[in-house]
């Protein structure tokens, strides 16, 4: 049995975060991951500033290996409408292709990893958690994404709080499809599905193009995905992307009643704890976040792992990312009549789209 004081389930972002906080404060951290690093993982791909803050490595070090895509336009509007374009002057937001940074991280956190290590039993055993009868700890964190088995375990099968499927492709650009395409690198484009329900984007960094579109309510998306490529494609600003490498995932947002994110010895983070920004979808910051706090809580516990002493999780996630959203679908007309509206708004499409969902400034309106 190899022993270790805490047991990572899931070697993303989230997991690699709270390893290397643990590792820094002096425990044995052991990651478990199913797949082998570096692996493919869906995302549209890109960091923002308070992205870069949480990175263990400097900018220049990373793009010095990796692709890092300098972002200081966006291009924003409603599918089939006219977007508006967006230019801070400076780079607010950088394009990164996740199985670099997600190798990189998990890299750079110090911890012991155990790769192709699917995580298919989980047992208590006196006051260690034991894992598929060959690990075992005390602590033990669920960092496995949206189907994480120790988020199962937790809290069963939510199905209260609202979910985000999306579809996605990234390819190279090459030759034609090169020269004719029309999305700037640097400048992602988000396009608003008309219920306001979702959106596509389009993002390119370099020669490589990542499309894609994730909407709240799952019906449909295959032909919301359809109708919104078709668009690009009429519209002129892509050629059509291959049909093969499409890739689908799902996650849980921090909206409505958040599922616990702690038991008697263990910790949720990241995906595995719904906690997805509402209005952008974005998961990365909050893992990496929630990464860190889950292994403050564990240093500050002093080896009294029980749900009270705990509790504190809970709190510093609710400081750092804010509480849960309440919000309600607007009714078909007027989310209509909104999204048509306000989205043609350059004022709305900067201060509220852009630096109060996605960029998360203090206040709407900084500069």
């Amino acid at each position: 049995m190899e022993r270790a004081d805490v047991l990572i389930v899931g070697g993303g972002p989230a997991g690699s975060a709270c390893a290397a906080a643990l590792v820094a404060g002096g425990r044995d951290a052991l990651v478990l991951d199913a797949a082998r690093f570096p692996r493919d993982k869906p995302c549209a791909g890109w960091i923002t500033p308070e992205v870069v803050a949480e990175l263990p490595m400097g900018l220049e070090e990373y793009g010095r290996e990796h692709t890092l895509q300098p972002i200081s336009r966006f291009r924003i509007g409603r599918i089939g409408g006219r977007g508006v374009e967006v230019d801070y002057g400076t780079p607010v937001s950088y394009g990164i292709r996740r199985w670099e940074l997600d190798a990189e991280l998990l890299r750079c956190s110090g911890a012991r990893v155990r790769q192709g290590e699917r995580v298919h039993d989980i047992r208590r055993e006196r006051r260690d958690w034991v894992l598929n009868d060959a690990y075992a700890a005390p602590m033990l964190i669920g960092a496995g994404g949206h189907f994480c088995p120790v988020a199962r375990l937790l809290n069963g099968r939510p199905d209260t709080a609202p979910v985000v499927v999306a579809r996605e492709i990234e390819y190279r650009l090459e030759g034609a499809a090169l020269e004719r395409c029309r999305v700037d690198a640097g400048c992602p484009e988000l396009h608003f599905c008309r219920d306001l329900e979702g959106y596509g984007w389009c993002l390119r960094k370099a020669e490589h193009l990542n499309v894609g579109l994730g909407r709240r309510n799952p019906r449909g998306l295959g032909r919301h995905v359809e109708a919104f490529v078709d668009w690009l494609v009429d519209e002129g600003r892509i050629e059509r992307p291959p049909d093969e490498g499409w890739r689908g995932h799902a996650y849980r947002l921090r909206a409505g009643q958040p599922q616990r994110p702690m038991g008697d010895g263990a910790l949720l983070v990241g995906d595995a704890a719904g906690l997805a920004f509402g209005a952008s979808g974005e998961g990365i910051l909050p893992a990496l976040r929630s990464g860190r706090l889950a292994a403050t809580t564990i240093l500050e516990a002093g080896g009294d792992y029980g749900e009270a002493r705990l509790h504190g999780y809970a709190r510093r996630l609710d400081a750092e990312l804010g509480l849960p959203s309440n919000r309600r679908p607007l009714p078909a007309p007027v989310a209509r009549l909104a999204g048509a509206v306000l989205l043609a708004s350059s004022w709305f499409a900067r201060r509220v789209v852009l630096d109060a969902w996605f960029l998360h400034r203090e206040r709407v309106g900084s500069e």
